[in-house]
């Protein structure tokens, strides 16, 4: 989540009156994440459902890019699908006409707006056992209850997004941030791509279940967010993914074993992994860490100077990915 697009109160109490939400109390830009827009807005809530009186929060996106308009439908009605079947994620508010999401500022933009369910919890720097166990059982769950999902998207930050941003980066860029940046990719993506595993499990996946997008109350998960990279793929190439991003230790860069033991027992609590699953978490974690890589390395050489948004440092997990292949025995 971020804030490209600076919007002023009258402009904000005006999206509002298109959702049966009441009036605008307060609106707050979010500096977190790198694609949207995003605000924590306050309502005088609807009085026959939340009670009125300023009692209603919501998170209000504004799509900006790296999202397809046309994708919205996806999105937005994955979260409807997975709310109605208990999995902790916000669901959708359709505006007083329906509709899962509007065009802003008219029906001719390329940009687009939806306000979704603000849902309780934190969400943690630094994960314990606990919290991880949970979030692996979850990230299961999800993936299971999402197997009746009629829609069907591919993944927008495959092998090919890969290869453009790693084009669009271009040596020069990548050694801008760092020369080893530079030669990592250069040999890596090409030997990953070659590598790709096939045939395994897939499905819908989050493809972003960093801990900022998963909201916690002490070890219990209370939400999963921020759906907008969701796509269908390999189930352990998802958990590759939160594995990157709950294992390692922020300050250090070192691998939190007890973290990692119980992220994969959790989610094994809930769907066990097959052997060929198993055999290419190495590589899926490896790959992980090259689209992160690649996606955090083009906005670090791209996010507009007035931007509220914080860049992410491709750095630490370039030197994840040398962990991933230099030590295959993490998933053992």
């Amino acid at each position: 989540m971020a804030v490209y697009t600076h919007l002023g109160a009258e402009q904000m109490a005006a999206l509002i009156t298109h959702f049966d939400v009441g009036t605008l109390v307060s609106a707050k830009g979010i500096a977190e994440g790198v694609s949207n827009s995003n605000w924590l807005i306050e309502t005088t809530g609807r009085p026959d459902r939340d009670g009125g009186a300023g009692s209603a929060r919501f998170i209000l996106t504004m799509y900006e890019f790296r999202i397809d308009i046309g994708d919205l439908p996806y999105f937005l009605s994955l979260l409807d699908h997975l709310a109605a079947h208990g999995c902790p994620v916000p669901r959708t508010i359709h505006d007083r006409d329906g509709a899962l999401y509007r065009r802003w500022p008219d029906d001719s933009s390329d940009k687009a707006i939806a306000l979704i369910e603000f849902l309780p919890g934190v969400s943690v720097s630094e994960p314990t056992v606990g919290q991880a166990r949970a979030t692996g059982a979850e990230l299961a769950r999800l993936h299971l209850t999402a197997a009746d999902f009629p829609a069907s998207r591919a993944n927008g930050m495959g092998l090919d997004e890969w290869r453009r941003l790693a084009a669009e980066c271009g040596p020069k860029g990548l050694a801008a941030i760092d020369p080893w940046l530079a030669d990592l990719v250069a040999a890596e993506l090409p030997r990953l791509a070659a590598q790709w595993p096939q045939g395994l499990p897939a499905g819908v996946v989050h493809a972003d279940l960093f801990p900022d997008n998963v909201l916690v109350l002490g070890d219990t998960v209370t939400g999963l967010i921020d759906f907008y990279f969701a796509c269908n793929d390999l189930y352990a190439y998802d958990l590759a993914i939160t594995h990157l991003a709950w294992c390692w230790d922020s300050a250090t860069g070192a691998l939190r074993d007890d973290v990692s033991a119980a992220l994969v027992a959790g989610y094994e609590s809930v769907r066990p992994l097959s052997p060929a699953e198993r055999t290419a978490l190495p590589l899926l974690a490896q790959g992980a860490a090259m689209r992160f890589i690649l996606s955090r390395a083009f906005d670090w050489l791209n996010t507009p100077t007035d931007a509220l948004v914080m860049r992410k440092d491709p750095l630490p997990l370039a030197r994840r990915l040398v962990a991933y292949r230099d030590n295959p025995e993490i998933f053992a």
